[in-house]
């Protein structure tokens, strides 16, 4: 236990997604990198991309991942999103944003993943290019995808429908 009464043990996870996807997360607190990064259930070598965003990683909190129908796992981290492959976790694209990520949100009714920043949301197509992109005059603080359409709220309460497709904004 540390002086918070916190664990510093790493902790574990399985979840199931839709279509039968399972996969087993592995988490730890700041400076715990090593602890998570120690072995592979499956034997299996593990990557450790945090290197890319800092030279101190272990003093940041680590990514969320996401599924998506490219076989890659979406990865957003402070400012980056990555686009990892899903069964070597090679890193085959990234992206930085000009202010930090709160949400990646993908549909298999897209044709690529949304990453959505505090005042700019952008689209990403599975080789990483930049699909569309648009800026907000306000900090967005919500992200959801609803009745077909994204919807952004603001920190000022204002809310934005976008069609998730093109990123114009819906009537």
């Amino acid at each position: 236990m540390t002086a918070s009464g916190a664990s510093a043990q790493p902790h574990d996870a399985t979840i199931t997604y839709p279509g039968g996807l399972r996969a087993r997360w592995r988490w730890a607190g700041s400076g715990q990198g090593p602890a998570v990064f120690a072995l592979s259930e499956a034997g299996g070598t593990l990557v450790d991309h945090g290197s890319l965003v800092s030279a101190d990683p272990e003093a940041l909190c680590r990514a969320e991942l996401l599924w998506d129908d490219s076989g890659l796992f979406i990865v957003k981290y402070g400012f980056h999103t990555y686009g990892l492959d899903a069964r070597s976790g090679i890193l085959r694209w990234s992206h930085r944003s000009a202010t930090p990520l709160l949400a990646v949100v993908a549909s298999p009714r897209l044709a690529h993943v949304i990453a959505q920043a505090e005042i700019e949301t952008f689209a990403l197509e599975p080789d990483g290019t930049v699909a569309w992109r648009i800026a907000h005059s306000d900090v967005v603080t919500e992200v959801e995808l609803m009745g077909g359409r994204l919807v952004l709220t603001s920190f000022s309460g204002q809310v934005t429908a976008l069609d998730p497709a093109t990123g114009r904004p819906t009537g």
